[in-house]
């Protein structure tokens, strides 16, 4: 263990402004607004405010879904909240979320509109309002929110901790990357067994579980998040893998990991979606050639 100065806690906690780190200009021991901003109200039910991060990824892939299954009531605008710029503290969002986290639904469908945040509660919600993804069942019911609040509950560990420490963090700790590193290869390894004896997390079905957890752990064995694919030899877990490959050759995931997204190759990006249009728009992107106007 590398040698560190010891550290003893004060009485009381005070916020340092000044502590540093990638995300220390949002960081706040406080909630509510910072600044007054409505939110944008776009042409469709469902109104999206979110970032291509893997929470959100999770709900462009599940509405993405719906609209492949034929709902056409899962017709959403997506508004893009860059969390680094603190769009997420405008009243507006924190009226949508008062936790001030991406992503948040409004249902605008009824004659009154329906506020649902939290990334899982989102995907809850949306498989019973449209009856799909989510088994009937009891017993595939039951296996498929287990995995649903897994994900839910170790998303800390992977996101927060992990992620944090060895990717963010302004001092690397040798006992903070150490003890959530463990954590996550535990994971991984959970992950992985149950892979090995089912196809989809909640059996033979594709469903919400798989949409929860494959944003951040198909993303991080494929190493698209944190660049940790090495450090925690995310190759040794083949059934990750196999399963990670099956879920990204989906075209609604295709076209749902590109909602929102800022980061990255620039061809991956629909910062803002309000049209299954703006796709077939990114498509002639593609293949427009260099010298076009």
């Amino acid at each position: 263990m590398t040698d560190t100065p010891d550290y003893t806690p004060p009485s009381v906690w005070t916020w340092n402004k000044g502590s540093g780190g990638r995300f220390a200009n949002i960081n706040r021991p406080i909630a509510g607004a910072t600044h007054e901003k409505d939110l944008p109200v776009g042409k469709h039910p469902l109104q999206l405010y979110s970032l291509a991060t893997p929470n959100g990824v999770k709900v462009t892939v599940m509405l993405e879904e719906l609209l492949a299954l034929g709902h056409s009531g899962a017709e959403y605008d997506a508004w893009l909240i860059r969390i680094n710029e603190g769009d997420q503290f405008s009243s507006g969002f924190v009226a949508a979320n008062p936790n001030s986290k991406i992503p948040a639904l409004v249902d605008r469908s009824g004659d009154t509109p329906i506020r649902v945040f939290e990334s899982g509660s989102i995907l809850f919600y949306l498989a019973e309002k449209f009856g799909a993804f989510l088994p009937t069942d009891p017993a595939k019911r039951a296996e498929t929110m287990s995995w649903l609040f897994w994900q839910m509950g170790s998303a800390p560990y992977l996101g927060g901790g992990f992620g944090h420490f060895y990717a963010y963090a302004p001092v690397k700790i040798e006992y903070a990357i150490d003890r959530f590193a463990m954590e996550t290869k535990r994971q991984l390894d959970v992950l992985d067994r149950r892979l090995a004896e089912s196809p989809y997390l909640g059996g033979d079905a594709y469903t919400i579980a798989d949409m929860a957890v494959w944003p951040w752990y198909g993303a991080l064995v494929k190493g698209l998040i944190y660049e940790a694919g090495e450090f925690l030899s995310v190759h040794d877990y083949k059934h990750i893998q196999r399963w990670t490959d099956a879920i990204a050759e989906r075209p609604a995931v295709k076209r749902g990991r590109m909602v929102n997204r800022v980061m990255g190759d620039p061809a991956s990006q629909l910062p803002e979606r309000h049209d299954a249009s703006d796709f077939e728009t990114k498509t002639m992107d593609k293949v427009k050639p260099a010298n076009a106007g």
